[in-house]
């Protein structure tokens, strides 16, 4: 009788495949209070959790933050914050940001807000300048995070 031992190997490696794949869950989470939005606030994908772009709109005004790129960084960075702890993770477990900026002139001024919020092991991060950005806004954000 031949033994095909290579393929009795794969055998539990496709199957631990397979199940890895059925247990990851994906769950889509609506933009709290505006759910007539075409895209979901934030995207959870087993331990992984993808944020859509935020933008430096002040909660309490509906408008952009004052301060220019300096005031629309901190508000971007506290919204972000505040959805990574309405679903389950936080900005400590924050792994990558893509930054895109209006004006690549104010990445300086971008990044010096920006890094508050990572005092330490700093996310991997793309920082791009676009021709224009919802709102007028000076700088939009997207990150994703690990679960806790």
């Amino acid at each position: 009788m031949k033994t095909h031992l290579p393929s009795l190997l794969l055998l539990p490696i496709l199957l631990l495949a397979a199940h890895a794949r059925a247990e990851l869950h994906t769950q889509y989470h609506a933009s709290p209070g505006n759910s007539n939005l075409p895209f979901s606030e934030a995207v959870q994908v087993g331990d992984m959790l993808y944020l859509s772009g935020k933008l430096g709109i002040d909660p309490k005004t509906g408008e952009l933050a004052e301060g220019g790129i300096s005031g629309e960084t901190q508000q971007v960075m506290k919204s972000i914050q505040a959805a990574l702890d309405r679903y389950g993770s936080s900005i400590e477990q924050v792994v990558k940001c893509t930054v895109y900026l209006a004006d690549i002139k104010e990445w300086a001024e971008m990044n010096e807000v920006y890094r508050t919020f990572f005092p330490r092991n700093p996310p991997a991060r793309s920082a791009v300048e676009v021709s224009a950005l919802g709102l007028g806004a000076r700088v939009e954000i997207e990150c994703m995070a690990t679960m806790k």
